[in-house]
Parts: structure tokens; C-alpha cells; sequence
């Protein structure tokens, strides 16, 4: 059996690669590292036949790839470009969470799972058009409540236009019909929470997206996530080691109290990597990598 040196390589569309992202691979236990910084799709052709022409077709195992940066778009474009150079077996496995946003949502989301059905629930995504905001209402629309779909499904965004614009682009991608709101007053957000049963908040660091008042007269029982880790809380009244902790009628959760799912997301999705070769982990992936270790 071959005793080839498990090697990562990362890959990050960002000036510097992420310092958060190594630190999680190297603790993940492979072997060696190799980061690449700026990263454009006209570079990976040359990186990615590096990866693959290196190493015999029953080594290719231990080599794999990884995606961050926090341009989502920018590493969603090299992931599609890596694809490309992939052929019969030759290729290697690999995985994207840019921004951490497949981990987190992923985690999000079992977290939710964890304290109520999603099935005939009215959901209300904060930062519902940002990176993380979409990937957990396209799970939720999609593969983790499938055969029993939520009530509803709003994306909260200060623009109208811009939720009206990504829920019809999930629509497409999911089947499910999510509803457009506009978050962009105190007024306009209490009136999209009102009647949820779950919020999540997935907005930018340190911006409060739902002031004080909804986890008081929250409906019975009502789940809260908020994903921010930097102060203030996106939900007041979170606090960011909130792990089902329970206020009032609502249960709560804050960005440490995901965090630790999120990271063994991402540490156990690292290791599958070199368990084959021809592995794909994205967001669905992710999502079901988690369920399966929480089991």
C-alpha cells in the first residue's frame, strides 16, 4: 500500500491566502501544504495539471485541492475552470468553502434541524442575499427539507430588488419558490420576522441586522441563529457562545455555538478529500458530510 505524504494544495482568489484556512488543514492532519495567493482562472490549468500529472493514477489520493477566499464569485469561477481540466481518472478531490460559506451554512442549518422541523415552518434568512444567507435557503429549499418543504422561505436584503433577483436564482436551482423581502428599516425587519419560527442571521461582521424586541415576543417554539462574531450581535439578545440556549420562547444560537460544528465540518470534509480521488465537495456535499457526522 502506498505511504505517499498527503498534500493539500490551497488555492485563494484573495491578495493573501487565508491564514483561517491553513490553520484548519494543517490541524486537519495531512502532511504538507501548499498555498497559492491571487489566484485567476487563467492560473489554474498549469497549478491544477500540477496536481494531477505528479503522481501515479493510484496516488492521486493523496494530493487534493482546496478553495477559499472571500470572493465568493471569483473562487466559484476557479472551482468551474479546475472542473475543466479534470479527465477520465485523472483528477484529484476537492473542496470549496470560500469564505467559509458551504461549513457554515451547512452547520447553520443541522443546527436549526437540531431543535425543530423545518417542514411547515415560516423561515426568515437576515443576509439572505450574501453568501452564507443563500447557501442555507438553498439547503433548506432543497435537499434538507425536501420531501417536507418549509411554509415559507424570505430572504431578507436592504434592497427589494436584489432578494427578488436571488430568490428567483434559487427558485431555479432548488424548485422551491422562496419570498422576497426588504430588510433595509428596523419597521421593514420586524415585519419580516414577525411570524417566523426561525431567523437566521447571516449578515456582515458587527452589523446588527434585528434590534431589540423579537426574541421577546417571539412565536412559541421559535429558533434564532446568528451567524456574527464580531459585536454587536446580528440578533440582539444572541449571545455569540449561545449553543441552544433558551430565552424566553426562543432557542438560540450564536457564531461560537455553530463554529464548533462548522469546524468539524471542515476538518472531516478535509480528511475525506484523500480517501479518493475523484471527490467533489461543495454546498449539498457539504451539507450531507455533516449529517452524516452527527449522526
Amino acid at each position: 500500500m502506498s505511504q505517499k505524504s498527503k498534500i493539500l494544495i490551497q488555492f485563494d482568489s484573495d491578495r493573501h491566502a487565508s491564514v483561517f484556512d491553513s490553520v484548519v488543514a494543517i490541524d486537519s492532519g495531512i502532511d504538507h501544504l501548499l498555498t497559492h495567493a491571487n489566484v485567476k482562472p487563467e492560473d489554474i490549468e498549469s497549478l491544477v495539471h500540477g496536481a494531477m500529472f505528479t503522481r501515479g493514477s493510484k496516488d492521486l489520493c493523496h494530493t487534493a485541492l482546496f478553495f477559499g477566499g472571500n470572493n465568493v464569485a471569483a473562487t466559484e469561477e476557479l472551482v468551474q475552470a479546475t472542473k475543466k481540466c479534470f479527465f477520465g481518472n485523472l483528477r484529484v478531490s476537492l473542496l470549496s468553502d470560500p469564505n467559509g460559506s458551504n461549513t457554515t451554512a451547512a452547520a447553520a442549518v443541522l443546527c436549526a434541524q437540531n431543535e425543530t422541523d423545518l417542514g411547515g415552518k415560516n423561515i426568515t434568512i437576515l443576509g439572505g442575499t450574501g453568501p452564507v444567507g443563500q447557501r442555507i435557503a438553498r439547503l433548506i429549499g432543497g435537499v434538507a427539507s425536501a420531501a417536507n418543504p418549509p411554509a415559507a422561505i424570505r430572504l431578507g436584503s436592504r434592497s427589494l430588488k436584489k432578494s427578488e433577483g436571488v430568490c428567483d436564482s434559487l427558485a431555479e436551482l432548488t424548485g422551491y419558490k422562496f419570498s422576497p423581502s426588504e430588510t433595509s428599516s428596523d419597521e421593514s425587519t420586524r415585519e419580516s420576522v414577525q411570524d417566523a419560527d426561525i431567523v437566521f442571521a447571516a449578515g456582515a461582521a458587527g452589523i446588527e441586522l434585528m434590534t431589540e424586541g423579537w426574541i421577546s415576543n417571539a412565536p412559541a417554539p421559535a429558533v434564532a441563529i446568528d451567524l456574527n462574531a464580531v459585536p454587536p450581535a446580528g440578533i440582539f439578545g444572541v449571545s455569540v457562545a449561545d449553543q441552544g440556549e433558551k430565552r424566553n420562547n426562543t432557542v438560540c444560537y450564536g457564531a461560537i455555538g455553530v463554529g464548533g460544528l462548522k469546524m468539524k465540518i471542515h476538518k472531516q470534509a478535509i480528511k475525506n478529500l484523500f480517501h479518493t480521488n475523484d471527490l467533489t465537495l461543495e454546498t449539498e456535499e457539504t451539507y450531507r458530510l455533516g449529517v452524516e457526522l452527527i449522526k
